[in-house]
């Protein structure tokens, strides 16, 4: 089973905490991870390859944690493209940061955490459910 943690590339330092922390849950569930803007790197005037490319990924992944701590359109769209194809959306923010409405709309599940201690307990909470879940096992990986 593979994770697509989408976060807001400009702000990919200021979440290291954070990623480390849902990368730790889902290493002990056996998830693999994949946090697209560490992988891969575009020119501004290749947002169609981006595009394509992240789309392509999200298509090898069985679930999308979207960390909003801080807002992104792209986001927005890697959420909505998985929601389309069944797959179940994670919404984690931190306590302080703003809520979104739209993402929230389309998650499955939500995790509102205080530190990253608390992000591995509910993460960890969520991602049993998630394996509990038929559509996440039967899914392609």
């Amino acid at each position: 089973m593979k994770a697509y943690i989408s976060i807001s590339y400009q702000k990919r330092r200021s979440l290291n905490t954070a990623i480390t922390a849902i990368m730790t849950v889902l290493e002990e569930h056996q998830i693999e991870s994949l946090v697209f803007v560490d992988q891969h790197k575009f020119e501004p005037e290749q947002e169609q390859e981006m595009m394509q490319a992240a789309l392509a990924s999200l298509d090898q992944c069985d679930i999308l944690i979207a960390e909003t701590s801080h807002k992104g359109i792209g986001i927005g769209i890697e959420a909505g493209y998985a929601k389309a194809k069944q797959k179940p959306v994670v919404y984690l923010r931190h306590k302080e940061s703003e809520h979104s409405t739209t993402l929230s709309g389309v998650s499955d599940y939500a995790v509102i955490y205080k530190s990253a201690d608390d992000l591995q307990q509910q993460l960890h909470n969520v991602v049993k459910e998630i394996l509990l879940q038929p559509v996440a096992v039967a899914s392609n990986s």
